[in-house]
């Protein structure tokens, strides 16, 4: 284990003790909700390996780890975009991180060119399902932030269908 993380000895440590003690899944991640640290706005949710974890900790800029890449990814080193972490947060089991960023540029944080990834939203109630359609999402955002061909060309797209 990373020398800034401590071993996980108790619930009682993990919970109310001031040790960095974070619980990596079976795959070696932990969940990243990133938010504005302005607006409070969800710009995207992620996750994170030790090393990323860590090159945030000591950069104060936000790493991730891409699972359909398979590699770390400093965020904004393609776009610009650099999101730059104005507070970390880690739940009360530490099993979940939630990062408070600014981010440079436009402020965009999704890589299809949006403001936030969480673009859509999901219709609930009595009439969310239609037996045509099934469930019809509703954009939120109606205009892009960025072109992303534009500012990543002919990259493969970072997400798997």
């Amino acid at each position: 284990m990373n020398q800034l993380f401590s071993p996980r000895i108790s619930v009682e440590q993990v919970e109310e003790g001031f040790q960095l003690a974070p619980k990596f899944d079976g795959n070696g991640l932990i969940p990243v909700v990133t938010t504005d640290v302005n607006t409070g706005e969800v710009l995207m949710h992620a996750y994170m390996n030790e090393e990323a974890l860590v090159k945030t900790i000591e950069t104060g800029e936000a790493h991730y780890y891409s699972r359909s890449r398979q590699q770390l990814w400093h965020k904004g080193a393609t776009s610009g975009l650099v999101q730059k972490v104005r507070q970390l947060l880690i739940d009360d089991d530490q099993d979940c991180v939630w990062m408070r960023v600014e981010v440079a540029g436009s402020g965009a944080s999704c890589h299809v060119g949006y403001r936030s990834c969480f673009y859509r939203s999901i219709p609930v109630g009595n009439n969310a399902v239609s037996e045509e359609k099934g469930v019809s999402l509703q954009f939120t955002e109606i205009e892009k932030t960025f072109d992303p061909q534009v500012v990543y060309g002919d990259a493969p797209n970072p997400t798997q269908l």
